[in-house]
């Protein structure tokens, strides 16, 4: 994971939109809700979640789609590329969670967890032996580590 003045950096499909983050996150998860799911298309969406103040658009203007009340969700206008989930982090304040494929380097980034696992596409699953919450990390606790359903048999 990148380390605390580490200074990583990214952006959309068409180069449009660029950003730089200085320190480390404070979540990297895999995101199961049906609204992250629409956002991108994919069955799953793995975000590393800072602090606003840790992110700078350096070049272009991402749009901003507000998908419920005080949750934005940025994309690149020219090539639509989804860039972030943005909302009020509670005790953090505004967080910013980035798509981790947008990073150049996407490996500085380990998920930690999957959340909304109970929204999972129910064919779908990721094998590992990560914690699984039924919303978000805030809940009582995992229910469970490691998928849900059994792979494919020999």
């Amino acid at each position: 994971m990148a380390h605390t003045t580490d200074k990583v950096t990214g952006g959309c499909l068409c180069g449009a939109v660029r950003y730089e983050v200085i320190g480390d996150p404070f979540s990297v998860i895999h995101c199961h809700c049906l609204s992250c799911r629409r956002h991108t298309g994919a069955p799953v969406v793995t975000f590393a979640g800072f602090k606003r103040d840790q992110i700078r658009f350096t070049t272009g203007d991402r749009r901003i789609y507000e998908s419920s009340p005080g949750v934005g969700r940025a994309f690149c206008a020219q090539c639509g590329t989804p860039l972030t989930w943005e909302g009020d982090g509670g005790g953090l304040g505004p967080i910013v969670e980035l798509h981790i494929s947008t990073f150049d380097d996407p490996n500085a980034f380990v998920p930690q967890s999957h959340l909304h696992h109970d929204e999972r596409i129910a064919w779908f699953d990721v094998a590992d032996a990560l914690p699984r919450y039924h919303a978000s990390e805030d809940d009582s606790g995992p229910y469970r580590r490691g998928p849900a359903i059994e792979g494919p048999s020999g």
